[in-house]
């Protein structure tokens, strides 16, 4: 199956053997994901969760090479899909190696705030950008612990970088914050 995200944003993660979590994408509307197995990949211990309320379209196997074979626009798309994809991967693992936890924090809640449109459910008023997510969720994309992301969540709010409140993130300085990702 390919599965196309309509609306919401979706956390793919892969998990081990030992149960840790490591997030390899997050998939904001407009976009697919599933489509490693279409490419005869296999996606053992994969999973995908909802972030939000999420409205996904499902498209078969068979369905997808029929439009692919038919409209190279389709193909093109998935290509540059997947090119971001791996882009973002390969910065993933740059943080990982050479930024501090709360780098990597503040790198993630720069991207998410940064992928919002200026006025959207999970942004009333386009004023602050609002990150819909627990400490969990975001310990997870950041590759830390929930306990660690708190202390620094924290942290950044003592610096009036952020405002907390229960399963969201309230961005009240983009520009500190991104700072603050080195």
């Amino acid at each position: 199956m390919l599965f196309i995200l309509k609306q919401g944003w979706v956390r793919v993660f892969r998990v081990s053997a030992d149960g840790r979590a490591l997030t390899t994408a997050i998939i904001a509307p407009g976009t697919i994901f599933g489509e490693m197995v279409l490419l005869g990949q296999h996606m053992f211990h994969s999973y995908a969760e909802a972030l939000d309320d999420v409205t996904v379209c499902v498209m078969s196997r068979a369905d997808v090479h029929r439009l692919l074979l038919t409209d190279a626009r389709i193909a093109a798309r998935i290509t540059e899909i997947l090119g971001h994809r791996l882009a973002d991967l390969e910065q993933r693992l740059s943080d990982s190696v050479f930024k501090s936890v709360a780098q990597r924090i503040a790198t993630t809640l720069t991207i998410l705030a940064g992928a919002q449109p200026p006025a959207s459910p999970l942004r009333p008023g386009g004023r602050h950008p609002q990150i819909a997510l627990t400490h969990e969720q975001l310990a997870a994309l950041a590759g830390t612990s929930r306990e660690t992301c708190t202390k620094v969540l924290h942290e950044y709010a003592d610096h009036g970088l952020l405002r907390l409140a229960r399963g969201r993130v309230t961005v009240l300085d983009t520009g500190h914050l991104r700072d603050a990702a080195g």
